[in-house]
């Protein structure tokens, strides 16, 4: 029986890319080497495309920051993505979990791992995501959608009306509506890059423009006070979850070196959560899932309120990491699924 032809495309031009060379290294190193032709496709920063050439069997799982060498410029990259039965797209964040490369994909009609474009795209954008959350009727952290652009802003209406706001006005609309603190988010990043916690309305201006860095696009949310937890879902139309993991953060909330350079932070599988909260939660997931047009794979991020232990959906992340640390993968190793056995499913369920 031939190989499947798989292209593993990791990298990319977003500020996730170390953890996507983390992720694609793992992949490598646990996929099944009798069942595939492994072509490990690396993105620079800078956009330009390269064959990794280090043999598959000594491709060992990198440290976020450590860089590859052993690099092949691609002359055609299109003919390269064509010689490939199907392609493992571990692109986290911008020009690859937000639709782009499902796109160039889909128009080469070649088989890849993960979600469509409709469901990249409107999951890359945390507004347009709330947006459908709400239409799902899922509950979620009250919040204010704004746009800033060199300096001036406008909210974003319920009825998408953009109304022009001044700093301070705004400022005074998140003490009275969301009460101090809140989050701030670019709508369009990930790894919780360009997030910061506001406590006051002098850290709100800060925050924002820290955000506005990142995305004209940016949010700022309510504080939900309680437990962070996490359910991972597999299948395109039929769908399955995870038990429910915890994240116990060594940081204030968990930023990108609370994630992936801090030690203290802790994940606990499974969550000591009831039975019915778990399956209130593997449930809710699902149709988060579902409502996006999820296929494949996504890990679904929730809080318990701490005083009602109601459960408010944070954010759906459709290429979830995959480095030793990840709660996708340790998710389903703890529902009986080991990793090398999750990477044939995902690649089973490509289209």
């Amino acid at each position: 029986m031939s190989k499947i032809k798989l292209g593993v495309l990791f990298g990319g031009m977003s500020t996730e890319h170390d953890v996507s060379i983390v992720s694609a290294t793992s992949i490598i190193k646990n996929l099944n080497k009798e069942k595939y032709e492994i072509t490990p496709i690396y993105i620079s920063k800078q956009g330009t495309w390269y064959q990794y050439t280090k043999p598959i069997d000594q491709i060992q799982v990198l440290k976020v920051g450590e860089e590859i060498s052993e690099l092949k410029p691609l002359t055609n990259e299109l003919e390269c993505l064509r010689k490939q039965d199907i392609v493992f797209p571990v692109l986290h964040g911008l020009y690859g979990e937000d639709g782009t490369i499902q796109g160039l994909l889909e128009l080469l009609k070649i088989k890849y791992v993960g979600c469509r474009v409709l469901g990249s795209s409107v999951c890359m954008d945390k507004a347009y995501t709330k947006i459908i959350f709400e239409k799902a009727q899922i509950m979620q952290a009250k919040y204010l959608y704004i746009k800033a652009i060199e300096g001036t802003y406008c909210e974003i209406d319920k009825n998408f009306n953009p109304i022009s706001i001044t700093m301070e006005e705004l400022a005074e609309k998140v003490e009275q509506t969301l009460h101090f603190p809140v989050f701030v988010k670019p709508s369009n990043s990930g790894s919780s890059v360009g997030i910061e916690k506001a406590k006051n309305k002098q850290e709100l201006k800060q925050a924002i423009e820290f955000a506005a860095q990142y995305d004209t696009k940016i949010l700022i949310e309510e504080e939900i006070i309680g437990r962070e937890v996490e359910c991972a879902v597999l299948g395109n139309e039929t769908v399955k979850a995870t038990c429910v993991g915890e994240i116990l953060p060594a940081e204030e909330f968990y930023t990108f070196d609370a994630k992936y350079k801090n030690a203290s932070s802790r994940t606990i599988i499974p969550a000591s959560i009831e039975s019915e909260k778990q399956e209130e939660i593997k449930k809710l997931a699902i149709k988060a899932f579902q409502a996006v047009d999820g296929k494949g794979l996504s890990r679904v991020d929730f809080f318990i309120k701490k005083e009602t232990g109601e459960v408010y959906i944070n954010e759906i992340n459709t290429l979830p990491g995959f480095t030793q640390i990840s709660m996708y993968p340790k998710l389903w190793e703890e529902s009986g699924i080991s990793y090398t056995k999750l990477l044939d499913e995902l690649i089973d369920l490509a289209y």
